[in-house]
């Protein structure tokens, strides 16, 4: 028996028109969304604050608006955590629109994870529930089941417990169904988007890939797959490359089971298919995460052009000028950050390729210390600085920012209740055995390749990477693709050559986490994203591009390997 689990979403503002896809392309049992992220829920609360009933993601019932009959002719049953804020609200526009198309559809939603009263100054704090508030509704007959908060793995592992039977400690097969989920959550990303070895594909099959889907067995094991004729590659490298995304250690820890990924195994089972499995399980911890977004204050920033000769004595002069004019302001800003950046080239055949970019970032808890004294003091250099002068874009008023912090409740103080279709509230209770978390003994390394001929060379020829935020923090996965290149990484790319090549990590933790049977090493670095995404702490903010910065880096790689 197999349960056939697709993904429409993998953020709000992903591709409007992948639920039609996959509700065309082929046979689905259950279509997921996933529509929240940290970021997401600072939008969301921001909208509330204007509207009380809004915080729901709007995308969501516009796709349905084309899809939900669709859904419906075909037997899908969708469940998606685009409830945000509101899932009661949501669920309440769904049943509108359902009436008013005339279709019997039944609608059911997942609630307790608003957490809000109990963060004081917080704009929107949200436990991460776990999946069996889904499968109550789902086995309870509804149709469509839209949920707040849960971890994003839960939209699989809530239709499978459901589907499947499974009790609250068969940990094995939810840990199954959690790599699955984690698998499928941000679309394309596991069929071929954003994938590291990109160029070994005709750009034609990547142009539109294909949304991802997993058939699921009773057992947890999975493949990974999408619909026939669709764009894009699912094979060994896009699964684990997304294994990897915005993961830590070997102990991967979840409402209803902490994952093991040092147990999972993949395999190429046929073309655009990879099979899962081999994952165990063990007890959740007895603390649930929950994600508090607050306002952080104002920011505001400026980016000058230098352009041909004399840059950093160009940068120079106007930092000094504006170090001075902030300075004398009556509300000077509590935090100034300088970054050039030397996208220019010694005589170089176009203005632009001549010039680099000088970014000014303030800080403030104040609009005022950001907005007009930034603003007028920038302006006012125009005929007063450095030898051609401009600005990518004038600067304007200050604009709020938010920040993101984690904090852990028990899970027995989540009021997790599941909403009925027809109105009845069930309350979900939490898993039946918990275990604290902690790190797995060091595994053995394969034993390192003999000495012989090195050649200085891109990290990326031989190992590719993905990597993301979580909160402050960022992760890095590195995979190596043949067993000699993952002996020479195992011991070349220790934490402190990590620190080398990243040098915006040589002050800060970094934790390496070494996964054998994936051929593949974690890196967790600390505090390099500041508050989190909405700070905009950094330039590339939810480091997106940090393994792609680690993979272009040059080492001593052996020749045999290149």
């Amino acid at each position: 028996m197999t349960l056939r689990i697709g993904n429409a979403s993998g953020f709000y503002g992903d591709r409007f028109d992948a639920m039609r896809e996959m509700l065309t392309g082929g046979d689905l049992d259950v279509l997921t969304g996933d529509y929240l992220a940290e970021l997401t829920m600072l939008i969301l609360g921001r909208d509330r604050l204007k509207d009380p009933a809004a915080g729901y993601a709007r995308t969501f019932l516009r796709q349905l608006e084309e899809c939900l009959g669709l859904a419906h002719e075909r037997g899908v049953r969708i469940v998606a955590n685009a409830g945000g804020l509101n899932p009661a609200g949501l669920a309440e526009r769904v049943r509108e629109l359902a009436d008013r198309l005339g279709l019997p559809v039944r609608v059911a939603h997942v609630e307790g994870d608003d957490l809000t009263a109990s963060h004081p100054g917080g704009l929107a704090a949200h436990a991460y529930l776990g999946g069996f508030g889904i499968a109550a509704c789902l086995s309870a007959g509804a149709d469509v089941v839209v949920t707040g908060r849960v971890t994003d793995a839960s939209l699989v592992t809530g239709p499978a417990a459901a589907h499947f039977g499974w009790r609250p400690d068969d940990w094995d097969r939810l840990a199954g169904a959690t790599v699955a989920g984690h698998l499928l959550e941000c679309g394309a990303q596991v069929t071929g988007g954003n994938y590291a070895f990109f160029a070994d594909h005709a750009l034609d099959r990547l142009r539109h890939p294909g949304f991802p889907l997993a058939e699921l067995h009773d057992d947890g094991s999975a493949v990974l797959t999408k619909h026939p004729g669709t764009g894009g590659v699912v094979d060994t490298g896009t699964v684990t490359a997304q294994l990897l995304y915005e993961t830590g250690g070997a102990r991967y820890a979840g409402p209803d089971v902490t994952t093991r990924l040092d147990t999972v195994r993949l395999r190429q089972d046929g073309p655009d298919r990879v099979r899962v499995d081999g994952v165990r399980g063990e007890a959740p911890p007895p603390t649930l995460k929950v994600g508090v977004n607050r306002l952080g204050g104002f920011r505001n920033e400026v980016t000058f052009v230098l352009t041909g000769l004399d840059i950093e004595r160009k940068a120079e002069l106007v930092r000094r000028q504006l170090d001075d004019t902030l300075r004398a302001a009556k509300r000077a800003p509590a935090e100034v950050r300088w970054d050039l950046v030397r996208t220019d080239r010694p005589d170089a055949d176009t203005e632009e390729t001549a010039s680099a970019l000088l970014r000014l970032v303030v800080r403030d808890r104040d609009p005022e210390a950001v907005g007009r004294a930034l603003s007028g003091a920038a302006v006012e250099l125009a005929l007063a600085g450095y030898p051609g002068f401009h600005v990518l874009a004038p600067p304007g008023k200050g604009a709020p920012y938010g920040v993101f912090e984690a904090a852990h409740v028990p899970q027995d103080s989540i009021p997790h209740t599941a909403v009925l279709h027809d109105g009845r509230r069930v309350t979900v209770p939490p898993a039946p055995r918990a275990r604290a978390l902690a790190d797995v003994p060091a595994p053995d390394l394969p034993p390192p390749l003999p000495d012989g001929p090195v050649r200085r060379a891109p990290l990326g020829l031989v190992a590719g990477a993905r990597s993301g935020d979580k909160g402050g923090s960022a992760n890095v996965g590195v995979w190596a693709r043949t067993d000699d290149a993952w002996r020479w990484l195992a011991h070349e790319l220790t934490a402190d050559r990590f620190r080398e090549l990243i040098p915006e990590a040589r002050t800060l933790p970094v934790t390496r986490h070494a996964l054998p049977a994936l051929r593949a090493l974690n890196f967790v670095v600390e505090g390099i994203l500041g508050e989190g995404v909405a700070a905009q702490h950094r330039f590339d903010p939810q480091a997106k591009a940090l393994g792609e910065w680690l993979r272009a880096r040059h080492l001593d790689i052996p020749e045999a390997l290149l």
